[in-house]
Order: C-alpha cells, then sequence, then structure tokens
C-alpha cells in the first residue's frame, strides 16, 4: 500500500477467523517492541490501540520508502515469533493491512478518539482508562510512554479538540487515586 511522508494514515489488520492476536500481557507488550523497533525510523506513532484480535494505529509517515518494508517485516517477524510460541503454522494476519490516509483534522480528532474508544466500544472495558494497550493512557498522562508522539498531534489541534480526544477527562472519579494505583495497574510498565 502506498503511503506519502508527512501525511497521517490510519493503519489497521485484522487476524484470520478472527484468532487471537494476543494471548498473554506479554504478546501485547512484544508486539509493541516488535512494531518500535522495524517502525521507529519510518513513522511517528500518534495514537494506537492493541485488541484481542486486530490493532488500529494514527502514524505519520516519515519516510515513504522504508514504511512498506519495514511494517511487512514487522508483521511477519511477530507472525514467526507467535507460530512458534503456540505451534501454529500459516498466516496470522489476513493479507493486507489497510492504509487510509488523514486529509482532514476533523477526521484526524475523530479517528484519535475511536482508536481509543475502541475497548469500551468492543466492551471490554467500562472506561477507555482501564484498557493498557493503547495510547489513550499516554494523552491523560497517566502513563509516561515513549512510543506515541502526542506533540504532533497536539500542535495541529484546538483544546477543544484535545477535550473530544480526551473526554475532557470530567469522567474521571479521582485522578490522584488512579495516579496512586498506577504501579498495580501497570500503568507504568509499557515504557517500550
Amino acid at each position: 500500500m502506498k503511503v506519502y511522508n508527512n501525511q497521517f494514515y490510519h493503519i489497521f489488520n485484522r487476524t484470520n477467523n478472527h484468532e487471537a492476536l494476543f494471548r498473554t500481557r506479554d504478546n501485547y507488550i512484544f508486539f509493541l517492541k516488535k512494531f518500535k523497533f522495524y517502525m521507529i525510523d519510518a513513522c511517528e506513532v500518534i495514537a494506537y490501540c492493541l485488541m484481542p484480535t486486530h490493532f488500529h494505529f494514527l502514524l505519520y509517515i516519515n519516510d515513504e520508502l522504508l514504511f512498506p518494508v519495514n511494517f511487512r517485516k514487522f508483521l511477519i517477524s511477530y507472525s514467526k515469533a507467535f507460530n512458534k510460541a503456540y505451534d501454529r503454522n500459516g498466516s496470522l494476519f489476513q493479507q493486507n493491512y489497510k492504509s487510509i490516509l488523514i486529509e482532514k483534522q476533523e477526521y484526524l480528532i475523530n479517528l484519535a478518539t475511536y482508536i481509543h474508544q475502541n475497548p469500551v466500544r468492543s466492551k471490554l472495558v467500562d472506561k477507555a482508562y482501564e484498557w493498557e494497550f493503547s495510547s489513550y493512557l499516554d494523552y491523560i498522562d497517566l502513563r509516561k510512554g515513549t512510543l506515541p508522539n502526542k506533540k504532533l498531534i497536539l500542535d495541529n489541534i484546538s483544546i477543544n479538540d484535545l477535550k473530544v480526544i480526551t473526554g475532557d477527562i470530567q469522567w474521571l472519579p479521582d485522578i490522584g487515586s488512579l495516579k496512586r494505583r498506577e504501579t498495580s495497574n501497570g500503568f507504568q510498565t509499557l515504557d517500550l
């Protein structure tokens, strides 16, 4: 799939037959480490969410030639490791990942919100901050992850748009109590 430099893209894919993409917490972390290893020079991560059978990334492309080559290597590398770990054969992912160019700022905001709300819509959690495997915790400052580059999106949006992405964080019952629970809930453990 063709991508272009200095553009935002929604990149996503799912497994074949809705098979589990992640069977343990370590699988999620391994996937993110593999992503960072292969993709750090090709793109900036704006937002992400890893779901049990699929993933979503909102990316800013830095190297349009390197991106497709390294993204393919990343998916193959994870698939091989997953297949070996679980004694399975064959393709883990559907044939090609999907890539959608984000041309309007409004869609950029809606997409970041959509990505972060995915676990809530799928009824995996009640609140977005309860899902460990998305960049949402980084956006509301409950985790200081190194994968998402919040600056790229924050430089392109208004304070009202930020409220849409974070849900205005008014629904957080007590930020202090959440921060006190950070380490027990693993909020600080995805620092890749």
